[in-house]
């Protein structure tokens, strides 16, 4: 319920801001507030887990399974309460008349939406698709200001390395998963599998999750992002996306982290990016990228304690997760109230913003010491949970550890200092409104409430610990525990930061002169490489030599296919062989054979064409022999269709084919294709020996009658395997919209004008040899004793016309149409169907083509192709998602049987309106190859 609601106010969000402005976003605020609400109270006081099942794909056994626990429930209130204060801080940061803002909000919902879902999904499916989507929504919300190249630059690194990593995550995934022999995450999580196989998952997922928290290696996206407004670099960047990979590490961890790739890739790749990340924040002057390099430093500190193993490492990533959402999103808030307020987020151009805005240096104040870890906050009791894990085992670890606080505590110096201290003049500002400083300062205040109120924190991040290995163990949260060891090393981190904070100037020199690389500098180089490596392998594969392509395909197929059949044998014996049922088969089949053989020998296109054409009508007559008339009738309609687009293109070639030289490539050609028939057939062979259970397809005649149709084809291209047509239509719809603009690599020309409407324009739709208006003047108009037998039969040259081709397609054409129809609304009883129906009227078009020209296309057809393809699409779609509306499912059909007067007994079914789109789709399809490949080539020729 909580993630239809975001979705639906994802939708609502932008006609909202459209009517309310940006006071909208203090009505969105609640959606994602509901569900910190509904998180809390078993987050506290520890509920037993909850899971919910709905059916999302049954046939693949896909479920949208979704499960609550502490982990999720914690995450789930991170994003909510977070979220709900960033969607309200964004009714005073953003302006009223701010472009684009309406899209804005309705990502800006849409991604608490998705990243809600990713923390409850219990399938690895399910959970990669909410993965992806957050990649996706960020992609959006960084590139927010599209007129800027900062931003896109910025929102194309954040996607290309995130979904780099989501990629082979998804490998990983699917691997854990088929190991495992389940895609349930926590029953993975139960009875986590072992292996090799294992291993490389890990590591895959491993990757997945560390770009998305921009652990090095990944981390080069992270700072370039914060080119997106601030609202957004605090929820995704503070509390929500980045958060993801450090999750889905403490999801894993438990069950994985004895594996041997775990621990070493966890823990070196975080403290690097933990050190690293840190060092480099103490010398920038931008107050985002300062926190940006501390968030990615802080992702590796989590990343490091969740990653090991330990349940008292455990607790302390769990506290510093939660307390870091809330010291950096106050902070990012506080950095987009400067700016705002200020027009500048520089540290050099700010000076004593501290006396001009005092409850905002306030807050700031609060939130950097949650976050160097200050005695009596929340990020305090999670750095010494932190070190007091450490303490007594590996040392060099604990050690990084306070070094990447003492970081952290000196960015935390600078941060605080360079705003709002100075002496001087302070830098002018407006005073920010109650409203806009109220966010920040409820997110400051908690992680300081939450710090003194540790103890009773203790129980509810232990229950998110508790799934960690390790016994029974007697640390628990306090906001103080006594001058002990974790004490010492945290002020140890705090003076060594002082220190570095008070020699500033030295520490940026030092860092200038060891610097090697900038992070927009290796992935520009990175990405320059790799567009290199490509165009590399593109001129040396990319040859431009059709015929090279297709040896080079067919010779893989033969090579591959054919080792397995020798190194399997799974050869049926001779006796099982069965190859005909009698001597019209075997006439029908040798007389196909020969014509193929006499296509390969034909020096002439045209010849070429039709001996082929004669090969694809003996394939016909084969299926008809086998009792499929359907399957015979689309055959000989497509060869049709073929032969009349081979004739449409050869206009254009020579009449003979070049030959080949030298003469071994013609040996070659000839002997590739034999292999790839011979392999063809044998593999045909093979496949019908090698079924062991019953066919599926045994059902299908009763079935059908159950739907009230007698073909069986039909009703399985239109109700039982609806998803497939489904599936081809859309892609014989793109085939049309694409592959015509591919040939000629330019924009779609208009169609030819009518008939009627042709004036002294229409001379570039003319041919040689064909007259023309305006150009050599229309053929003489017909006198009193002549018929005039087609609309633009007289825009022909008197000696192009052929009467009798003219007289044919006045009388055949309505017929065929009528035809085409009967194809179409018989075909539950009777070979046909949308497909088969949609061809013939196609033919139809080409007979009036090919009598008439182009005018008289136009004038047999005056719609455009593009009308008639998203007609056919609307349509099939639409009786899609009505299976939901009379149905159960999508696609599911409906039969309604009518008594009419005079029409007597009729029997309709939504499957009828299927085939009605899939007719129109095909239509569309060969009327734009009449255009392009007809008309356009004449145009073409004329020009």
């Amino acid at each position: 319920m909580l993630l239809a609601v975001h979705c639906a106010a994802a939708m609502l969000a932008p006609p909202l801001v459209r009517r309310v402005g940006r006071n909208a976003f203090l009505l969105l605020a609640p959606v994602p507030a509901a569900a910190a609400v509904w998180a809390l109270p078993p987050w506290l006081h520890g509920a037993a887990p909850r899971a919910e099942t709905l059916p999302w794909i049954p046939a693949l056994q896909l479920d949208l399974a979704l499960r609550a626990d502490p982990l999720a429930w914690m995450m789930a209130l991170i994003v909510g309460g977070v979220g709900a204060l960033i969607v309200a801080y964004c009714a005073r940061y953003f302006t009223g008349s701010e472009p684009g803002l309406p899209a804005f909000a309705g990502e800006f919902i849409a991604f608490a939406a998705v990243m809600l879902g990713l923390v409850l999904a219990d399938d690895l499916i399910l959970l990669y698709v909410f993965w992806e989507l957050t990649t996706v929504f960020s992609y959006l919300l960084i590139g927010y200001d599209a007129e800027r190249s900062t931003a896109r630059r910025a929102a194309t690194q954040a996607i290309v390395i995130t979904t780099s990593g989501g990629l082979a995550m998804l490998v990983g995934l699917l691997i854990l998963g088929g190991t495992a022999g389940t895609y349930r995450l926590s029953e993975l999580l139960e009875r986590p599998p072992e292996g090799t196989a294992v291993s490389v998952a890990l590591v895959l997922v491993l990757a997945g999750a560390l770009s998305k928290s921009a652990i090095v290696p990944f981390g080069l996206w992270l700072p370039a992002a914060m080119a997106a407004p601030t609202p957004v670099s605090a929820l995704l960047h503070a509390a929500a996306m980045v958060k993801a990979g450090v999750y889905l590490v403490a999801r894993l961890s438990p069950a994985f982290s004895g594996a041997a790739v775990w621990r070493p890739a966890v823990l070196v790749l975080g403290t690097a990016a933990m050190v690293l990340a840190g060092w480099r924040a103490l010398r920038e002057t931008d107050l985002k990228l300062l926190l940006a390099y501390g968030t990615v430093s802080q992702l590796g500190f989590m990343t490091v304690l969740l990653g090991e193993g330990g349940r008292v490492a455990a607790l302390a990533g769990f506290t510093i997760l939660l307390a870091h959402a809330l010291f950096k999103a106050a902070l990012f808030l506080v950095v987009g109230i400067i700016d705002r307020c200020t027009g500048t987020r520089d540290l050099r151009e700010l000076n004593g913003l501290a006396r001009t805005a005092p409850w905002l240096c306030a807050v700031a104040i609060a939130a950097a010491a949650s976050m160097a870890g200050i005695p009596a906050t929340l990020g305090f009791a999670g750095k010494e949970a932190a070190y007091e894990a450490f303490i007594g085992g590996r040392p060099v670890l604990l050690g990084f550890l306070v070094l990447g606080s003492a970081f952290t505590a000196a960015y935390s110096l600078r941060f605080v200092w360079g705003a709002f201290a100075g002496v001087g003049e302070p830098t002018p500002a407006t005073r920010p409104g109650p409203l806009f400083l109220l966010p920040p300062a409820l997110l400051a205040a908690g992680g300081v409430v939450l710090g003194l109120l540790a103890s009773l924190m203790d129980a509810p991040l232990s229950r998110e610990a508790a799934p960690f290995p390790g016994g029974p163990y007697d640390y628990h949260l306090a906001p103080w525990h006594g001058l002990g060891e974790a004490l010492q090393l945290t002020a140890l981190s705090l003076g060594v930061g002082a220190l570095l904070f008070l020699a500033g100037r030295s520490v940026a020199r030092l860092q200038r002169q060891l610097t090697l690389f900038e992070p927009e500098t290796v992935y520009r180089r990175a990405m320059q490489g790799l567009n290199d490596f490509a165009l590399q392998v593109t001129g040396f594969v990319q040859r431009g030599s059709l015929p090279g392509y297709l040896v080079v395909i067919l010779l893989t197929a033969v090579s591959l296919t054919g080792v397995v059949l020798l190194v399997e044998s799974p050869w049926p014996t001779p006796a099982a062989w069965h190859l005909w049922d009698g001597l019209p088969q075997v006439a029908a089949a040798v007389l196909t054979v020969a014509a193929a053989a006499a296509a390969v020998r034909a020096r002439a296109r045209a010849q070429t064409v039709v001996i082929a054409g004669a090969s694809g009508y003996g394939v016909a007559v084969l299926f008809a022999l086998q009792g499929a008339p359907d399957l015979a009738l689309t055959q000989i309609l497509m060869e049709t269709a073929s032969l009349i687009v081979f004739v449409l293109v050869l206009r254009g070639l020579p009449e003979d084919f070049p030959r080949t030289a030298p003469s071994f490539r013609r040996r070659l050609h000839v002997t590739v294709g034999a292999l790839t028939g011979l392999l063809a057939a044998t593999v045909t062979l093979l496949a019908v020996q090698a079924r062991d259970a019953p066919p599926i397809s045994t059902g299908y005649p009763d079935a059908a009658l159950d739907a009230g149709g007698t073909n069986v084809v039909a009703m399985v291209l239109v109700d039982i395997r609806a998803w497939d047509t489904l599936g081809e239509s859309a892609v014989v719809a793109l085939a049309a919209l694409g592959v015509t603009s591919m040939i000629y690599a330019r924009r779609r020309v208009a169609p030819p004008p009518r008939a009627a409407d042709a004036g002294a324009g229409t001379a570039m739709w003319a041919v040689p040899g064909m007259s023309s208006l305006g150009r050599d003047g229309p053929s003489p108009p017909t006198g009193p004793g002549e018929r005039r037998w087609l609309a633009a039969g007289r825009t022909l040259a008197a000696e192009r016309r052929l009467i009798v081709m003219e007289v044919v397609a006045r009388i055949t054409f309505h017929t065929v149409l009528l035809f085409s129809l009967y194809l179409l609304f018989t075909a539950h009883s009777a070979p046909g169907g949308g497909f088969v129906g949609g061809i013939v009227a196609g033919l139809a078009l080409a007979i009036r083509y090919l009598a008439g020209g182009p005018f008289e296309l136009a004038e047999a057809a005056p719609v455009k192709v593009g009308l008639l393809l998203g007609l056919g699409v609307t349509i099939t779609s639409g009786t899609a998602f009505g299976g939901l509306v009379w149905g159960d499912a999508i696609l599911e059909s409906a039969a309604w049987d009518l008594h009419l007067p005079l029409l007597g007994h009729l029997h309709v079914t939504t499957s009828l309106l299927f085939d009605v789109g899939v007719y129109l789709i095909v239509l569309g399809l060969i009327l734009d190859i009449l255009n392009a490949l007809g008309a356009e080539v004449d145009r073409q020729a004329a020009a």
